[in-house]
C-alpha cells in the first residue's frame, strides 16, 4: 500500500487541489487546530513561521518552522480575539480546551515513570546523605534537561510518525543502526537490573523474602499486565493500561508526601536554597554525585519511549474527524505506517508537549526532590556517606517512625514495578524499530528480565546486600555512559528539513505526478533550539566522561 504520510485531503477524503485551502470540518474555534472562518485567523503572526527561508527541493516549497505553526493556525483558537468574549464565554471555552487537554493526559506519566525508577533512589539518596540539599539544584536541572529531550522526542514522533528507533533504521546507515541498537539494548538491560534489584530490596525490606527469591520474583511482577498492553488497540484499552501507570505513580508521589509530612527538623527555607547554583557541586564528590543524579534521571530508554507514545493520539485525531479511512490497515514496514496528517499535528503537538512538561515537573521533580529531601534530613555523621537503600530504610524507621521506613519500601516497590512495564515497553520499541523484530511483550520482558536477574541472582546469592547495591550503582553508570549515544540522533533528526517536512499539498504518498509545487512545512528546530541540544549534548558527554574517569581512578 502507499504510505499515506500526508494527506492533502479534507474530512472524509475530499481531494483538493494544490494551493486550495484545507476546510474544517468543525466550526468549533475551541477544536484543537480548527481553521478559523476569517481572514485575520488566516493570517501568520510574527513568529508562526519564518517568512524568507524558503528552498526548492524536490518541486516542493518548503516554508522553515521551529514549531508546528501553519497558515490559519496562531497559537489556539481564537487566539488575538480574546477581548470579543466576555466572562461566561471565556470560562466555557476554557473547560472546553481544560476537556481536550484531558484526552492527551497518560503518555506523559508513562515518561514520567522512567525518571523515578529505583535507580533514582540509589543517586538521589546518596546525595542528600552526603550534601544534604546542596544538589536539588541538580535534580532540577537534570528535569529541565529531560523536559527539552522529552520535548525533541514528542516532536519527532509526531511530525516524522515513527519513532527514535524507527528513525533511526530508515535513515542511518546500516552499521551505524546496529551499533545503536546493540546500545540501546546494553542501556535497556543495565536499566532492568535497576528495577530488579530495587524491586527484590523493596520485597526484602517489606515481607522479610530473600533477596534472590526476590529477584526471581520480578521475573513474573508484571507479565500479565504487559499482555493487556496494546498500542494498536481501542484506545479505551490503552487508555486503561496508562491510567494503571498513573495509580502506581500517584501511589509513589503520596508515599513522599506522607514522607515529607513527618520531617520535623529541616525549614523551608533551607530546602528551596538547595535549588540554588552551590559550591558542593564541585567539591569533595559533589561532581561525582552530580554525574549519577544525571545518569539516573535522563535515561536512554525515555528517550525511544517518548518518540513512540504519541501516535496514538495522533491516529485517533485523523480518525474522528475523518482524515484519514479507520478501515485501513497500517503495515510494520516504513512504507506502509501511519503518518499523521497536518491536522493531527497541528491539534495534538501543543497538547502532548503541555501534558508532558506539567508530569516531569511535578511529579517527576517532586518524587525525585522527596527522596533526597528525606534522604537529607534523616541521615547524618559518617555513616549517612555509606548511605545505601537498607541504611536509609533503618534509619527512617529509627529516626523518624516505623512506618517511614514501610512507606518508603511501598515507594521503591511501586517504582519498581512501574519502571520495569515502561521499561520493557522501550525495549519492544527499540527491538521492533530497528531490526523490524516483532515479539510479544509478554515474551520481551521474559528474555530481557531473564538476562537482568542473571547477575542479580548471583551477585545477591554470593555477597548479599552489599552487592546489590554495587550493582545497583553500577548500572546507574552503564546509564550515564550510554546516553550520549542515544540523544545524538534525536538532535540531529530534529535539526534537519530532510526528516521533519510535512508535505500539506499532496492527497496520498510522496509523489506529485504533475509537477506541480506543494506547499511543506519545515518543522525543524531553529537555531536557537538546536544551539541549545548541541550545547546540553556536550554537557551530558563532559559530565559522563567525568564519571567515567572518577570510576576508573576509584573516587568513585
Amino acid at each position: 500500500m502507499n504510505c499515506p504520510s500526508r494527506k492533502g485531503t479534507g474530512p472524509n477524503g475530499t481531494e483538493l487541489n494544490p494551493g486550495q485551502d484545507i476546510p474544517s470540518k468543525s466550526t468549533d474555534e475551541d477544536e484543537p487546530g480548527a481553521h478559523s472562518a476569517g481572514k485575520d485567523a488566516h493570517a501568520s503572526t510574527v513568529g508562526e513561521r519564518e517568512v524568507g527561508l524558503e528552498e526548492d527541493v524536490d518541486n516542493r516549497r518548503i516554508s522553515s518552522s521551529s514549531w508546528p505553526n501553519f497558515h490559519g493556525y496562531s497559537g489556539g483558537a481564537g487566539s488575538g480575539n480574546l477581548g470579543k468574549f466576555g466572562p461566561r464565554e471565556l470560562i466555557h471555552r476554557l473547560v472546553k480546551t481544560l476537556r481536550k487537554f484531558g484526552q492527551f493526559i497518560g503518555p506523559g506519566f508513562l515518561i514520567a515513570v522512567a525518571y523515578i525508577d529505583p535507580g533514582n533512589y540509589a543517586t538521589d539518596v546518596a546525595a542528600g546523605a552526603s550534601t544534604k540539599y546542596s544538589l536539588l539544584f541538580i535534580i532540577f536541572m537534570s528535569n529541565v534537561i529531560a523536559v527539552f529531550l522529552q520535548s525533541l522526542c514528542i516532536k519527532l514522533g509526531s511530525v516524522t510518525g515513527l519513532n527514535l528507533a524507527e528513525n533511526c533504521k530508515a535513515h542511518l546507515p546500516k552499521w551505524l543502526n546496529i551499533l545503536l541498537y546493540v546500545l540501546s539494548e546494553a542501556a535497556i538491560i543495565a536499566t532492568d537490573i535497576a528495577e530488579v534489584v530495587g524491586s527484590a530490596i523493596s520485597l526484602n525490606l517489606l515481607f522479610n523474602i530473600p533477596l534472590v527469591a526476590g529477584c526471581a520474583i520480578t521475573l513474573v511482577d508484571v507479565m500479565v499486565i504487559l499482555i493487556f498492553y496494546k498500542p494498536h488497540g481501542t484506545m479505551r484499552a490503552l487508555r486503561a493500561f496508562e491510567f494503571f501507570v498513573m495509580a502506581l505513580v500517584f501511589g509513589v508521589v503520596g508515599c513522599f508526601c506522607v514522607q515529607l509530612s513527618l520531617i520535623k527538623e529541616s525549614s523551608v527555607g533551607e530546602i528551596f536554597k538547595g535549588y540554588l547554583p552551590s559550591e558542593a557541586i564541585v567539591k569533595d564528590n559533589g561532581l561525582y554525585l552530580s554525574c549519577g543524579i544525571l545518569g539516573a534521571t535522563v535515561m536512554p530508554h525515555s528517550i525511544f519511549l517518548g518518540s513512540g507514545v504519541v501516535q496514538s493520539r495522533l491516529r485517533e485525531y485523523d480518525i474522528n474527524r475523518g482524515y484519514i479511512d479507520p478501515s485501513v490497515q497500517y503495515g510494520n514496514t516504513y512504507e506502509d505506517k501511519y503518518r499523521p496528517t497536518v491536522h493531527a499535528i497541528r491539534g495534538c503537538l501543543k497538547y502532548s508537549v503541555l501534558e508532558l512538561v506539567l508530569s516531569l515537573f511535578t511529579f517527576a521533580l517532586f518524587v525525585n526532590s522527596s527522596i533526597l529531601i528525606v534522604a537529607g534530613a534523616s541521615l547524618s555523621g559518617s555513616e549517612a556517606s555509606d548511605a545505601d537503600l537498607f541504611g536509609i530504610h533503618r534509619l527512617l524507621s529509627e529516626t523518624i517512625s516505623p512506618a517511614a521506613g514501610t512507606v518508603f519500601a511501598i515507594a521503591l516497590l511501586l517504582s519498581g514495578i512501574s519502571a520495569g512495564i515502561v521499561c520493557t515497553i522501550a525495549g519492544q520499541m527499540v527491538s521492533e524499530g530497528m531490526l523490524n523484530w516483532s515479539v510479544a511483550p509478554w515474551l520481551r520482558r521474559f528474555i530481557t528480565r531473564s538476562i537482568s536477574i542473571i547477575p542479580s541472582v548471583i551477585i545477591a546469592a554470593a555477597v548479599g546486600k552489599e552487592g546489590l547495591n554495587a550493582a545497583l550503582t553500577a548500572s546507574q553508570v552503564v546509564l550515564s555512559a550510554m546516553l550520549p549515544f542515544v540523544s545524538a540522533p534525536l538532535i540531529y533528526f530534529t535539526s534537519r528539513s530532510r526528516y521533519m517536512t510535512v508535505e500539506a499539498g499532496l492527497m496520498t504518498g510522496n509523489s506529485n505526478p504533475e509537477g506541480q509545487e506543494v506547499e511543506a512545512v519545515s518543522m525543524k528546530n531553529n537555531w536557537l533550539v538546536t544551539i541549545l541540544g548541541v550545547l546540553i549534548w556536550i554537557v551530558i558527554t563532559v559530565l559522563n566522561i567525568a564519571l567515567l574517569v572518577l570510576v576508573g581512578m576509584g573516587k568513585a
